[in-house]
């Protein structure tokens, strides 16, 4: 698969599966089509996969991918943005068109992370 997951977003990955889970729990991420860089996307901190993910080691980092979120996420870089007033993961998908969204790529709130899914 190729995915890459920056420094910046891999720190707060890490910080999360640490802080939302037990030992071999992983980052389930979620990814559908729509928001700014054409992808929209939830995650959880998840004890082992559901049925159907695949469990990518990325650096040592057990990340749960659904299908779709898979063929999603090729060649996308997930990043990790912090602004005044909201920070979060940030998709930069190379196959994205133009968006009529006033920012060029979207933000996964950490308070949508925080609540139970």
């Amino acid at each position: 698969m190729n995915l890459t997951i920056t420094p910046t977003a891999e720190k707060f990955i890490r910080r999360m599966i640490r802080f939302g889970g037990g030992p071999g729990s992983g980052f389930r991420l979620s990814v559908t089509p729509g928001g700014c860089s054409g992808l929209a996307a939830e995650f959880d901190i998840e004890a082992a996969p559901r049925q159907g993910d695949a469990v990518v080691d990325y650096n040592g980092m057990k990340l749960f991918l659904p299908a779709e979120s898979r063929l999603l996420l090729e060649g996308v870089t997930v990043d990790f943005a912090e602004t005044p007033t909201q920070s979060g993961l940030v998709f930069h998908d190379p196959r994205a068109k133009g968006t009529s969204c006033s920012t060029s790529q979207p933000m996964v709130s950490l308070d949508s992370l925080l609540r139970p899914h």
